[in-house]
């Protein structure tokens, strides 16, 4: 009987709580529609496109997507050690996922720069556009991780009653974010 009540919760109630999976399904969504809407102008000017995804760095792409899955990976081991009552290693794992979380802003800052040093706005030409708005999206995406990520961290550190479901949900959001990245660096850095 218990079993059967564990798997029941399981399908109706996923990691981090229904609603946390129904904005991040919401999110996926409105990334996607942007990146098809994305795929449909770069056909009406390739030579565009493709010419201007030549100016950016992937390089630095790469190296923020290596921060982002390192500090997945990090998140996942928070969460492990949480299950497991350890709070002092699921602290540290998630100090460092927010490392990671905050190394990618600090990358793609500079790379921003760069950018707008060059004159690479948004209003430059429509692949510009597109990187700028899907960019700056994502990024607003990691900064409010990192701020939900810092308030389950207090919460670690003074021994409250830290919740796995509230890590859950916050390790939730941090991989969407992780999985919006994996969308964007390719379609974007690589493809056109």
């Amino acid at each position: 009987m218990n079993t059967t009540n564990i798997n029941y919760k399981n399908l109706y109630y996923p990691p981090g709580g229904i609603l946390m999976w129904i904005i991040i399904f919401l999110e996926l969504i409105t990334f996607g529609i942007a990146l098809v809407a994305m795929a449909v102008y770069s056909k009406e000017s390739p030579d565009v496109f493709h010419n201007s995804r030549l100016l950016l760095n992937t390089t630095f792409g790469t190296i923020n997507t290596i921060f982002l899955i390192t500090s997945g990976f990090f998140m996942a081991l928070s969460v492990h050690f949480l299950k497991q009552n350890n709070l002092k290693k699921s602290s540290l794992y998630l100090k460092l996922t927010m490392l990671g979380g905050v190394l990618f802003l600090v990358l793609k800052s500079i790379e921003y720069s760069h950018k707008i040093d060059a004159g690479l706005t948004i209003g430059y030409n429509t692949f510009f556009t597109f990187y700028w708005m899907l960019t700056l999206f994502h990024v607003i995406h990691v900064i409010v991780g990192l701020v939900i990520l810092l308030v389950v961290q207090r919460g670690l550190n003074s021994n409250s009653t830290t919740k796995v479901e509230d890590i859950e949900a916050s390790a939730a959001f941090w991989h969407m974010c992780d999985l919006i990245w994996l969308l964007l660096f390719p379609i974007i850095y690589l493809i056109f």
